[in-house]
């Protein structure tokens, strides 16, 4: 367990990388391996992850994921994840129906999760991106307009340090046997 701790603990959301250095595919794929095998309500497995490595197009949706001043950073990202969510199942469904939950959106955090653990574990950066331009990035890269593009994770090669984690003491935000 001291090594998953040492592992969440290293990963930070990473936002300057190295403009020269390619991510090899044998990374990406046991990234996109570890993201293949993450849990899912009833199994549904609700996500699809197109990836980005050509430069150009990489540029195109970093320019699309930095609009209204955020994300600048992303035009210089080597890897984009785009996550687009994909239909459910029945099961999934209806348990989300009866439960008022939309499973697949908690499904695809647990996968997000998983790509960002494996890239830290591979000696790579990544950050999360929730705010971009959905249709220009849709369109760039080929997805259906009536698919949802939920997150666009970038990857690259962290030039930064690590910064020390800043959160919430533990007494904070668990308890046992009750509120």
């Amino acid at each position: 367990m001291n090594d998953f701790l040492t592992l969440v603990t290293a990963r930070q959301s990473d936002r300057v990388y190295d403009k020269i250095r390619p991510v090899e595919q044998e990374k990406l794929e046991r990234i996109l391996e570890a993201a293949r095998l993450a849990p899912s309500a009833c199994n549904a497995q609700p996500w699809k992850f197109t990836v980005i490595t050509d430069k150009e197009l990489s540029e195109k949706i970093g320019k699309a994921a930095a609009g209204w001043g955020m994300n600048k950073f992303a035009e210089d990202a080597p890897v984009h994840i785009l996550v687009t969510e994909e239909p459910a199942g029945i099961s999934s469904a209806l348990g989300g129906a009866v439960k008022h939950k939309h499973y697949p959106l908690i499904d695809l955090g647990i996968a997000t999760a998983h790509i960002t653990l494996a890239a830290e574990s591979e000696g790579l950066g990544s950050c999360i991106l929730g705010w971009f331009d959905e249709n220009e990035i849709k369109k760039l890269a080929g997805i259906p307009s009536s698919k949802r593009l939920l997150l666009d994770i970038i990857i690259g090669y962290p030039t930064k340090e690590k910064r020390k984690k800043i959160r919430k003491p533990i007494e904070k935000v668990v308890s046992y046997n009750k509120y």
